[in-house]
């Protein structure tokens, strides 16, 4: 479509109905594709490589960074009305970008001898998932492996990632072959579980460990719970949980703590 095309209009333009409905996982898995919607998103997206579909752009609501970042996206753009991309948007207060993209296939990180990974088994809440994802960004692991069958590229996953998600070197797999993977690369599991009799600060979290939580309200099953080093995170309160991503910075963070050269001590 040349760039002075008119913008959509139509809340029933086949552009506009397909945009709600990649809304459902179901229908953004059958089609191979994930919305990323938000500047600082998709910018953090394009600056990774990620090719972009078609981007979907409303100036009417550009945020002074969307004013910013929309000129340097790639790829082919349809503008869409106010009323247009409220519809299709799933924000309150949308930034007037969203795109459309194929759905990134990520390898598994080839592990060195300090290699720090985190497995997170089943967690239900996007926002867990990316506020641990911008963690995992800031302490630079490794690696994140998404297990469990959680929808690692859900737009409440993107967006609370900041797009995070993107930028940390992220694959979602089944439970045999993350085993697999971390037997076979001779990973010491470090499990997270409250009934554990080891603080997690007297644990060695050196070398090649891979910290492994659970959401919150089921913990993790018990394959994982019986193989490899348990650590529990202590509790003093009345609270028997913690939020899982607050376990995953506290348990993280000690692990770089340890890892720290001597003369930085």
């Amino acid at each position: 479509m040349p760039p002075h095309a008119p913008a959509i209009t139509s809340l029933h333009n086949p552009h506009v109905k397909r945009l709600v409905r990649l809304r459902a996982r179901r229908d953004r898995d059958r089609e191979g594709v994930i919305l990323v919607e938000g500047a600082r998103e998709l910018a953090r997206a394009a600056a990774a490589g990620l090719e972009l579909h078609t981007l979907y752009h409303c100036p009417a609501l550009y945020s002074p960074e969307a004013r910013e970042v929309a000129p340097t996206l790639p790829g082919p753009r349809l503008e869409l009305s106010r009323e247009a991309f409220e519809k299709v948007s799933g924000r309150e207060n949308p930034d007037g970008l969203l795109a459309v993209a194929p759905r990134p296939a990520r390898p598994l990180p080839v592990p060195g001898p300090n290699t720090l990974l985190l497995a997170l088994h089943s967690l239900e809440k996007p926002g867990n998932l990316g506020a641990i994802l911008r963690t995992a960004d800031a302490a630079g692991v490794g690696g994140v492996l998404v297990l469990g069958g959680t929808d690692l590229y859900s737009p409440g996953v993107i967006r609370a990632s900041q797009g995070s998600v993107f930028t940390v070197p992220v694959t979602a797999l089944d439970d045999a072959a993350a085993q697999d993977y971390l037997d076979g690369h001779a990973f010491t599991r470090v499990t997270c579980t409250p009934d554990a009799a080891q603080d997690y600060w007297d644990a060695p979290l050196t070398g090649r460990v891979a910290l492994v939580l659970g959401a919150e309200h089921a913990g993790l099953p018990a394959p994982w719970r019986t193989a490899g080093l348990p650590v529990r995170i202590p509790m003093h309160g009345e609270a028997d949980s913690l939020n899982v991503a607050t376990a995953a910075a506290l348990v993280l963070y000690e692990a770089l703590r340890q890892r720290r050269p001597p003369s930085s001590r």
